[in-house]
């Protein structure tokens, strides 16, 4: 207990961005959830770890969420750039407004794609008359 009050008082001002998810990028894709907890554990309790999907644009990503604030920036810390099975871990804080520019920005695409489409075909049928 004493080591934790010690340790939140010497670092008592955290960046804006620190929060206790993490999303973690470029996992080697065969890597399971007891693995993700054997490296990530080290660094204090977690409260969930979800694995992406194997077959989706998700694999090969994860996030992990732990109870404290502050082991999830020493994981970060320790972590980020870390060899696991080859690859080289980006380890970020969770920015949900990132996730959501990015969904944002995916549908401008999908709604872009469509409109052209909507042109073609529109220029073939006066093409034809």
């Amino acid at each position: 207990m004493s080591e934790y009050v010690a340790r939140k008082t010497h670092n008592s001002r955290l960046p804006p961005e620190v929060n206790r998810i993490l999303f973690v990028r470029n996992l080697p894709f065969s890597i399971t959830a007891e693995e993700l907890y054997a490296i990530f554990g080290k660094y204090g309790a977690i409260f969930q770890i979800r694995l992406g999907d194997k077959d989706k644009d998700t694999r090969g990503t994860a996030f992990v969420v732990y109870e404290d604030i502050y082991d999830a920036k020493a994981a970060v810390d320790h972590l980020s750039g870390f060899n696991v099975g080859g690859r080289y871990l980006i380890v970020l804080y969770y920015q949900p407004s990132k996730f959501e520019k990015r969904a944002q920005q995916e549908e401008k695409e999908k709604d872009l794609i469509e409109l052209r489409k909507r042109v073609q075909q529109h220029k073939a049928q006066v093409g034809k008359s």
